[in-house]
Parts: structure tokens; sequence; C-alpha cells
């Protein structure tokens, strides 16, 4: 394993998902670090983080792909495979601390797992 170089836009981009514990849509991303890196230099340091095992990824309502911290994840095996909440009302996604036991399935090797509950968040339904 070499050196993996943190320049001044990953330090960055590390901050963000240090700093919060939402997830944050790539939109999101874009949108917030316009004035400090391009969209390609945004996705390709989300690409590299989470081939480290820093953040994972997963799909949410339209499509839209989402980011958060990982929790003890490896470049080599990623131990987020939780489902994740979006609120319909305010749109905040979250990672949920649920385990949602994902059976073996004879004859096949599952990689990823999306898991995916919408509905209202504890504020939105006050």
């Amino acid at each position: 394993m070499g050196i993996k170089r943190r320049t001044k836009s990953v330090t960055t981009m590390l901050s963000i998902f240090e700093s919060g514990e939402e997830a944050l849509s790539v939109v999101n991303l874009v949108e917030r670090l316009k004035n400090q890196m391009n969209k390609t230099t945004v996705y390709r340091i989300l690409e590299r983080l989470e081939k480290e095992g820093a953040i994972h990824s997963f799909s949410g309502t339209n499509g839209l792909k989402w980011y958060a911290k990982c929790s003890q994840c490896t470049a080599h095996h990623h131990n987020d495979i939780h489902p994740h909440f979006e609120c319909k009302d305010c749109g905040k996604v979250e990672c949920l601390e649920v385990n949602i036991p994902i059976p073996s399935i004879e004859d096949r090797n599952i990689q990823s797992v999306d898991v995916l509950l919408t509905g209202q968040c504890t504020n939105c339904m006050i």
C-alpha cells in the first residue's frame, strides 16, 4: 500500500464529511464546492475516497447519488451495509444504525446493497 497523497481539495472534501452526520448528494457537493474546485475534480475525489474506504455511496430517490462517511471501512472491504433514510418533506438523507440482514443467495456473489427508506424525519413530523 503506497502513500496516499492528501491534496488541499481532498482535505477539503474529507472535512465536509467529518463535520456532519448527514449524507450529501453529489449535486449538493458540486454546488457547495464550486468556488474551490470544478465538477470533474469533485467527482474524481469522491471516487477516490470511496475506493479508499473513507466514504460510501448509495442511490436516493430519482436516482440521485448520495455520499456519507464510512465507519471502519477499508479499501478492500466496505462494512457500511445499512439502510438509509430520506425525508420526503425536507430532503434530509442519513445513514440508519439499523442492522438489516442480507441473505446469502446460492450461486450469487452479492457485492453491494442499497436499502432506502423514505418518509418523514423527526423534525418534519412535528
